[in-house]
């Protein structure tokens, strides 16, 4: 008997390109059959009209700040993923972590989360720790060794790989990436990168990007390509990326459906001269935390906050809408959120990333097929970060991470003024074959675990003879 039966759904199947009419029988946390009239189930489920979906696969988030649970887990961003249909979240992207990666993969073992977790770690985050408070010096050779031995312990721990937030920290060099890069060069890692510069240095930034991996011979994932160059460039960078993986090089992308990003105000991001580059006022700035919430700036508050409280998150209107369809469309292009928030406050990318795909630029505008879509939203970034024979397909022996939604309703609801709330059109989101989320409800939060990545070699066994 199954756990769960899943009946009447529709289901993708990317290697023809089409819905399959299916049932789907699930136990013990995986897809065991699928056809009709299968045998009984504890509990069915009647997707009629519907269609089932992988998990979705979010390969760029911001994790949220962990502390010691006691009477009550403490999970802020994944549980707004889980009610947008995300079953499998990377963290610890542009070269960020928000806290030890012990801490974090430990926490979700013993606590479970709303989410799969993997992590990258961060090189900007493995400069704090070495005690690097100028972001606009490098390195020395000193400070790179110990980076390296945090690094090793990080692999060890199981994260995917590094990711580097080049705009954040403008005195990083490509000389600094290559000697931290050099010992691992023979692991099985992936590469993230925000890009050094936007706007018209877009171009430039994406070349620097391939530039790292051509040197280091590692495959390298751009992130959010959208709000490096969707400033009339967007074309012009998709191409110089294809052209890169024609020569042969692993190169990938992903975006998210929204013209406006959103970061810290006190980051490097906003130094002198950004609006200058944008073409744009500091009007485009959209203060999200108290006690400035909804609050757009003028230079004189843009000054004042900025010095005052660094750390509020923004977000700037500062993208071209035109160029964000033409990255959601590209072939290959995967869809991720880039979502950060903190106390619920932030970018509503975070809450309405993926219906916001399925219903504005599927349904609405006619961007992107359905198949294209939630390919790009599920085994596309499974297969990215090696999980493609554990997620992102909908067959016997895979993981019941699975999304059932309406294709006629799913949208998403979350705006800048309520940046979580949940989209319309889901029924069921599954983690493990269990019901985490049933309509606009997370019932369980404890569903997802932390996966770790098994890497083949070690630095001891990397390091030159």
């Amino acid at each position: 008997m199954y756990d769960i039966k899943i009946i009447n759904g529709q289901i993708p199947d990317f290697s023809t390109g089409k819905l399959l009419e299916q049932d789907i029988g699930i136990g013990d946390g995986k897809i065991l059959d699928l056809g009709k009239n299968l045998g009984e189930a504890k509990k069915i489920l009647n997707a009629q009209g519907k269609v089932i979906s992988p998990g979705f696969v979010d390969i760029h988030m911001h994790e949220e700040f962990l502390q010691e649970a006691s009477d009550k887990i403490h999970y802020d961003i994944s549980k707004h993923m889980a009610l947008m249909g995300v079953t499998t979240a990377l963290a610890g992207n542009c070269g960020n972590n928000r806290m030890d990666m012990s801490f974090f993969s430990q926490y979700i073992t013993k606590y479970g989360a709303p989410v799969n977790y993997l992590s990258f770690i961060g090189h900007n985050y493995l400069r704090d720790r070495v005690g690097i408070e100028d972001r606009y010096r490098e390195a020395t050779e000193e400070e790179i060794d110990q980076m390296k031995d945090l690094l090793q312990k990080a692999f060890d721990l199981g994260v995917v790989g590094i990711s580097f937030g080049l705009e954040y920290s403008p005195g990083v060099s490509i000389r600094e990436v290559e000697k931290l890069i050099e010992p691992f060069k023979n692991l099985d890692i992936l590469l993230a990168a925000h890009y050094r510069k936007d706007a018209k240095y877009a171009l430039e930034a994406v070349e620097e990007m391939i530039e790292i991996s051509r040197r280091s011979g590692l495959p390298m994932q751009i992130s959010h390509i959208s709000s490096c160059a969707a400033f009339g460039m967007m074309d012009e960078a998709l191409a110089m990326i294809e052209k890169a993986r024609e020569e042969g090089l692993d190169i990938t992308v992903d975006t998210y459906p929204y013209n406006a990003f959103s970061t810290f105000l006190g980051s490097a991001v906003f130094d002198e001269g950004c609006f200058e580059l944008w073409g744009k006022g500091p009007e485009i700035i959209l203060l999200t935390e108290a006690p400035y919430r909804g609050q757009y700036c003028d230079m004189e508050l843009f000054k004042k906050v900025r010095k005052e409280r660094p750390e509020m998150l923004v977000a700037a209107f500062a993208m071209d809408e035109e160029d964000i369809d033409l990255s959601v469309k590209s072939p290959g292009v995967m869809i991720a959120s880039d979502g950060l928030l903190r106390e619920g406050q932030g970018h509503p990318r975070a809450a309405g990333t993926f219906p916001r795909i399925l219903g504005k630029y599927v349904r609405e505008k006619g961007s992107l097929t359905l198949m294209d879509a939630l390919y790009k939203m599920t085994l596309l970034p499974a297969s990215r970060i090696g999980l493609d024979n554990q997620k992102g397909k909908i067959e016997a022996g895979y993981d019941a991470d699975l999304v059932i939604f309406d294709p006629e309703t799913i949208m998403d609801r979350a705006t800048f003024e309520e940046p979580t709330l949940p989209p319309t059109g889901i029924d069921y989101v599954l983690i493990r074959g269990e019901i985490a989320v049933k309509g606009q409800q997370l019932l369980r939060e404890n569903l997802g675990t932390f996966l770790p990545k098994v890497h083949n070699s070690s630095l001891s066994e990397s390091k030159p003879q």
